[in-house]
C-alpha cells in the first residue's frame, strides 16, 4: 500500500515536471536567445556563451518599441476598462432581473465570441472608415470590445448569478434602487471575479493581431503584436529574430507579473463563479 503511494506520488510529480517544463521552456529560449548575436543564435546552448544586451538596445534605440508598448497598454486598458463597466451592468440585468428573452440575449453575446475575427473583419472596417477612426488608438478600442465585451458579459453574468439572493432581498427591503443594489452590494464582492475576468480581457486584447494590423497604418499608432510582425534587421540580409525574441521577452515579463501578483484574486474569482453561493 505504501509502495503504491510512493509510486502514484512519484508519478504525479513527474507529470507536473513534464508540465511546467512543456508550459516554461519556450519563454525560457526565448530569453535565451534574445541574449544572443549574430550566428550564435542558431547554437543550440541551455546558457549563452557570450550574453549580450544589444538586441534589447537595437529594439528601444533604433525602432519607435516603447511608443508601441505605450499603445498597446492604452488600448488593451481603456478596451478592459470600458468591458468591465458595461459588462458589469449587463451581468446584474441578465443575471437578476426576470424577463422575457434574457436567455437569447446570452446566446447572442456567447455567440458573437464564437465567431472568427476574419468573419468580421470587412464589416467592422467600413464601421471604423465611416466614423473616422482608422489608424487612431480610439478605432483599435472600438474593435477590441467585439473581443472583450462578450466575453466579460458572459463570465459576469455567471458569477453575478451566484450571488446569494439574500443580499438583494435584504437591499430592496432598505428601499435601495437597483444601481445601489449593484453598485453597494454587489461590487463589494465582485472584486475578484472582476480582478479575474479583466486580467484575462487585458491579455486578450493585449496579445490582439489582426485587429490591429488592419485598422493601423502608421508606425506610432501600431501595437506590440504588430511591431514584432514587422521588425527587421538593420540590413535586407541580417536575420531579425535576436530582436523579435527580444521584443516577445520585454512584452511578456509585466503579463507575468502581473498575473502573479494578481494570483490570489484570479483563484477566488474563478472558483467564486463555479461554486454556487
Amino acid at each position: 500500500m505504501k509502495l503504491s503511494k510512493v509510486i502514484g506520488r512519484v508519478g504525479f510529480y513527474m507529470l507536473l515536471a513534464a508540465l511546467l517544463f512543456y508550459a516554461v521552456f519556450p519563454f525560457y529560449w526565448a530569453v535565451v536567445s534574445s541574449l544572443k548575436s549574430g550566428s550564435a543564435i542558431f547554437r543550440v546552448e541551455l546558457l549563452p556563451s557570450n550574453p549580450t544586451l544589444g538586441n534589447y538596445w537595437a529594439l528601444f534605440a533604433e525602432q519607435s518599441f516603447a511608443r508601441n508598448i505605450l499603445n498597446s497598454l492604452i488600448v488593451a486598458s481603456t478596451a478592459t476598462a470600458i468591458s468591465l463597466l458595461l459588462a458589469v451592468t449587463a451581468a446584474y440585468a441578465l443575471g437578476r432581473i426576470r424577463f422575457r428573452g434574457r436567455s437569447a440575449i446570452l446566446f447572442a453575446v456567447l455567440s458573437i465570441s464564437m465567431f472568427p475575427q476574419i468573419a468580421v473583419l470587412s464589416g467592422l472596417f467600413e464601421l471604423i472608415r465611416y466614423f473616422g477612426l482608422y489608424n487612431t488608438l480610439i478605432g483599435l478600442v472600438f474593435s477590441y470590445l467585439i473581443l472583450t465585451l462578450p466575453f466579460t458579459t458572459w463570465v459576469l453574468t455567471v458569477f453575478m448569478r451566484e450571488m446569494p439572493r439574500e443580499l438583494e432581498e435584504a437591499a430592496i427591503m432598505d428601499g435601495a434602487s437597483p444601481l445601489r443594489i449593484l453598485t453597494q452590494v454587489f461590487l463589494p464582492l465582485m472584486g475578484p471575479a472582476l480582478a479575474a475576468t479583466g486580467l484575462i480581457a487585458f491579455i486578450l486584447a493585449w496579445n490582439e493581431f489582426l485587429f490591429a494590423l488592419t485598422f493601423t497604418l502608421s508606425g506610432e499608432q501600431r501595437t506590440v503584436p504588430v511591431a514584432i510582425a514587422l521588425i527587421t534587421g538593420a540590413s535586407s540580409y541580417e536575420l531579425p529574430w535576436g530582436r523579435v525574441m527580444a521584443a516577445s521577452v520585454t512584452v511578456t515579463v509585466p503579463l507575468i507579473v502581473l498575473v502573479l501578483a494578481l494570483q490570489r484574486h484570479i483563484v477566488s474569482g474563478l472558483i467564486a463563479g463555479a461554486v454556487k453561493g
